[in-house]
């Protein structure tokens, strides 16, 4: 594992991740790659001078052939959504854009972490993995990470606790069909239902849409989300290059023994060093469980359909 991370996509996440990078002193080099040469040097110097005020790293706007020994390519550039457009109605647009970021990527040798934030990212991480010819647990989407916090953070709010004492995922696709799966959920290491005995009774179904629609209402607000997807991809980053095989919901395609068919979609999974080491499938109630068939195939679907437009 180098001492590098490559950045592709020099916009409002991949210049946020740059700056989050570069403060928690992960790498050394960190070299931002936009199709916008102007942006990514712009970009670069100016994170280069908050570096002067931070830990030590070298930080500039590089091309393809520098990202070739990077440890990890954070893949970034795609089609943004506008209006009410939801991730999924964005598909074809940033397949193109992700294609040919990944051929550039791969014809200059690259063999690391490839890391894709692009939406619809489980999709997208599915198109990366196709366009480098990499094994599946290097081809990584940033999937539910950042609901699952959500999740946790709003759980901690309702309960007035810390959101490090809440455990628990949601699932499955990164947008509309998204499960907030409550069965895995542990507050201080008890059971939610447990934990909130004596509270009064949690409407489920109204937490799982106030965590689906977060990214919506944050993007109504100020035109886009950075900060939150920004320390999603910080956070896999850390598990990689320190090893960690912690435990995170991330966008991967799931096993043949999951029921959960051939289109990426999160799962826990176990990231290290060599990217997803393996998967991480909890029980599920049942219904738990026919919710997240239901998000693979709207997946599937949404696939299908983006082949359909690209031919």
């Amino acid at each position: 594992m180098t001492h590098r991370i490559a950045i592709i996509g020099a916009g409002h996440v991949g210049a946020t991740a740059a700056y989050a990078l570069m403060l928690r002193a992960l790498v050394r080099e960190i070299v931002l790659i936009d199709a916008n040469q102007e942006l990514a040097e712009a970009e670069a110097a100016d994170l280069a001078d908050a570096d002067a005020l931070a830990r030590p790293a070298r930080i500039w706007a590089g091309d393809y052939a520098d990202a070739a020994s990077a440890g990890i390519a954070v893949l970034t550039a795609g089609a943004a959504t506008h209006g009410d457009e939801s991730r999924l109605s964005v598909a074809s647009r940033s397949a193109a854009i992700v294609e040919q970021c990944v051929a550039s990527l791969m014809d200059n040798g690259f063999d690391g972490i490839l890391l894709v934030a692009a939406n619809p990212v489980d999709l997208m991480a599915q198109v990366a993995l196709r366009a480098s010819g990499l094994p599946p647990e290097r081809v990584i989407g940033t999937g539910t990470l950042l609901d699952s916090a959500r999740l946790r953070q709003t759980l901690a709010e309702r309960f007035d606790v810390a959101p490090s004492a809440v455990e628990g995922f949601v699932l499955g696709e990164h947008g509309d069909s998204e499960v907030a799966v409550f069965s895995t959920i542990r507050v201080g290491g008890l059971p939610l239902d447990t934990f909130a005995a004596a509270e009064p009774p949690l409407d489920r179904a109204a937490i799982a849409t106030e965590v689906r629609e977060a990214g919506y209402r944050i993007a109504t607000g100020k035109g886009y989300t950075s900060f939150g997807i920004a320390t999603a991809i910080v956070r896999i980053c850390e598990a990689v290059l320190r090893d960690e095989r912690s435990v995170l919901p991330v966008s991967t395609m799931p096993a043949d023994d999951s029921g959960f068919g051939g289109t990426y979609m999160s799962l826990p999974c176990l990231v290290g060093a060599g990217g997803i080491e393996r998967q991480v499938l909890p029980e599920l109630t049942d219904e738990e469980r026919d919710a997240l068939k239901r998000s693979s195939k709207a997946l599937e679907d949404a696939m299908e359909g983006m082949k359909r437009d690209s031919a």
